[in-house]
């Protein structure tokens, strides 16, 4: 059924191209536009997608140039498209942005649009912020939170908004330096991203790919570096979800996480596939699958993935930190043939945003990954199998320390922001499961490259565990495994250190 989706998925974006392709040609600069440096082009670049739109759609061109413009908005059958040497650039002026199109590029209520072509759409982050922050300093425009931290997303203009709309092509381009979130899709169906590049580290919150509660997506054959979440699939509708989405041969760099459901999670996920990622220098998890807000995550499968130098290479959390009744749920989540690298050192050391530096107050030792509910809400039906993941060990109990036999003083961090950091120190360095029900390990195996004073595995609070296939390295930590408050275990070709006390159940 899902390759049946995804094949009429092409199909149906293959025929826009087609139509849009067929379609009459407008050119900027036949509308006004110019190659300067100092004229913003919006008003050219807007009645060339106008009459497009007038015309029964047709491709809008961006020739060979650089190109300023403020926000633009796309509209029935338009096809946006940039040739090889062109840049449309966003305006570096904040007050080009009006309040509510803080976009270069947005749509909303549109079908049969699309943006291609081998150009750059170039946020001008750099200096978009220097003159967002003199604006601030001057009392222009108000922004209570950018001492504090930094300038919130309503003074921040995004590159891409696309807002419920249908038959999308994204293809070819490449995304630079936005401000905020490079490209937000927000309740869109029927969507391709395929083949783009996003070199987006200008600035913090510059997720680089957002899809919200959207519908039947393929994102392929592409190469994302952003200073946040790489690729990340939000839900902020509570009666609406994601759902069928793809994501297949990409490779993502991020300062936070790679691949990424949640943090935003109020409807739901729901059948989402991922496939053949290469993920490298990443400082938060490599695979992230989160709910806090109160959505469903339901059937999930990833497979064939690697990544390198990450801080962590799977995160799975059930949480609770909306303010009403609802719980969220996790259910029928399959992860296979991964293999992970988790260095002892910062792995984005040396980018231009980098994930925030341990804090001498909650140093901790490597963090394992990690499988948690809640209590009275459990993880449901996860499966691992054929997973390697190389440890930089270096375990010290001079630097943080709970003792398996307190499991209880790991804090629970109930509403907390869901991030593999949140507990502080994790008892285990391979593995972390709690809250949950029915668990199945297949295959596994795990390095150190230096010894840790941690067991490998920690199971607390789980119904239903299986585990066939286990490799684990020598050490001089025993017990291997800690099974505390276990129903129902199952334990089948382990390859761990031959002592009675590897196993240790409490």
């Amino acid at each position: 059924m899902q390759f049946v989706k995804v094949l009429l998925l092409i199909i149906l974006v293959s025929c826009t191209q087609l139509a849009i392709s067929q379609q009459k040609t407008y050119n900027i600069t036949n509308y006004g536009a110019k190659f300067d440096l100092k004229i913003n082009n919006a008003a050219s670049i807007q009645k060339a997608i106008d009459a497009a739109a007038a015309g029964g759609g047709g491709k809008v061109l961006v020739p060979t140039g650089v190109y300023i413009t403020g926000p633009i908005v796309l509209k029935n059958g338009v096809e946006l498209h940039l040739d090889d040497n062109a840049i449309l650039m966003g305006s570096s002026k904040r007050l080009d942005y009006p309040n509510d199109q803080l976009f270069v590029i947005s749509a909303r209520n549109q079908k049969n649009i699309a943006i291609t072509g081998n150009g750059i759409i170039d946020g001008n982050a750099h200096e978009l912020m220097a003159d967002v922050f003199k604006l601030l300093r001057a009392g222009t425009i108000i922004d209570p939170e950018y001492l504090l931290k930094r300038p919130t997303e309503r003074n921040r203009p995004e590159i891409i908004s696309l807002v419920s709309c249908s038959n999308i092509v994204v293809k070819d381009i490449t995304l630079k330096n936005s401000a905020s979130w490079v490209q937000d899709y927000t309740n869109c169906t029927d969507m391709l991203i395929d083949h783009i590049k996003v070199e987006s580290t200008a600035y913090w919150n510059n997720d680089g790919i957002d899809l919200t509660d959207c519908k039947n997506v393929k994102v392929s054959n592409s190469f994302i570096n952003s200073a946040d979440d790489g690729i990340c699939l939000k839900s902020s509708d509570k009666n609406s979800w994601c759902d069928h989405i793809t994501i297949t041969d990409c490779t993502i760099r991020s300062s936070a996480s790679a691949f990424k459901l949640g943090t935003g999670s109020t409807g739901g996920f729901k059948n989402i596939t991922a496939r053949n990622l290469t993920i490298y220098d990443t400082y938060r998890s490599a695979i992230a699958l989160e709910t806090v807000d109160g959505a469903f995550i339901d059937n999930v499968d990833i497979r064939n993935i690697i990544a390198k130098n990450t801080g962590n290479a799977i995160f799975i959390r059930l949480g609770h930190r909306n303010k009403d009744n609802r719980y969220g749920s996790i259910k029928h989540v399959y992860i296979s043939d991964v293999k992970a690298d988790i260095p002892n050192a910062k792995p984005d050391i040396g980018y231009p945003i980098e994930g925030p530096a341990p804090k001498p107050l909650i140093q901790r030792n490597l963090t394992s990954a990690i499988i948690a509910g809640i209590p009275g809400h459990a993880i449901e039906d996860v499966t691992l199998e054929n997973i390697e993941i190389t440890y930089g060990g270096g375990g010290s109990k001079n630097i943080a320390y709970v003792s398996t036999d307190s499991l209880n003083y790991v804090k629970e961090n109930i509403p907390g922001y869901p991030e593999f950091t949140m507990f502080g120190e994790v008892p285990s360095y391979g593995l972390y499961v709690r809250h949950t029900d029915n668990i199945k390990l297949k295959n596994i195996k795990l390095l150190l490259a230096a010894d840790d004073f941690r067991p490998a595995f920690i199971f607390d609070d789980v119904k239903q565990v299986a585990i066939q296939g286990l490799s684990l390295p020598a050490t001089t930590t025993l017990p291997a495994i800690i099974l505390n408050h276990i129903t129902g275990s199952s334990l089948k070709e382990l390859n761990i250190p031959a002592d009675n006390r590897s196993i240790k159940k409490q």
